[in-house]
């Protein structure tokens, strides 16, 4: 108990609380803060978090609500899914699930909405209809001029 409550008082007095996220000024990787307690790494963050709100509840994980991953600051720490907080990001997957309209124009909604088999691969059927007519009158070309090559 005793060891706990030195690590909460050492705790804070890594981070900078000057402005509005609360930063971890220690050890730092791959943007995260960290420490180590008994040889084993902590994230800063969840640390804050457990520290602040309680347990996580089992299967989520820690989302930066300001985006700063050296951010400990509570109130900008929130527990999701992990889908949650990859959509709620800026990668790919995030990008991409955002999108309202195709790279040709047309709105990525309702029947002009298909998915690729055996993945979440966001399609739009009206280029795929497009697409396969052009496939299909380069085949017949290629067939009433000589064959196919």
């Amino acid at each position: 108990m005793m060891e706990q409550l030195l690590i909460n008082n050492n705790f804070w007095d890594k981070v900078d609380k000057g402005g509005c996220c609360w930063i971890w000024t220690a050890g730092v990787r791959g943007g995260y803060g960290g420490f180590k307690v008994n040889r084993k790494l902590v994230d800063a963050h969840r640390y804050a978090f457990e520290l602040t709100k309680g347990k996580i509840p089992e299967g989520l994980q820690i989302d930066h609500l300001c985006r700063n991953h050296s951010c400990v600051n509570p109130e900008h720490l929130e527990a999701v899914t992990q889908r949650e907080n990859v959509l709620r990001g800026y990668g790919v997957c995030a990008n991409n699930s955002r999108k309202t309209h195709c790279k040709r124009g047309h709105e990525l909604i309702g029947n002009n909405l298909g998915h690729e088999k055996y993945s979440t691969k966001r399609r739009c059927k009206t280029c795929d209809r497009n697409n396969a007519k052009i496939r299909q009158r380069k085949y017949r070309e290629r067939l009433r001029f000589g064959g196919m090559s």
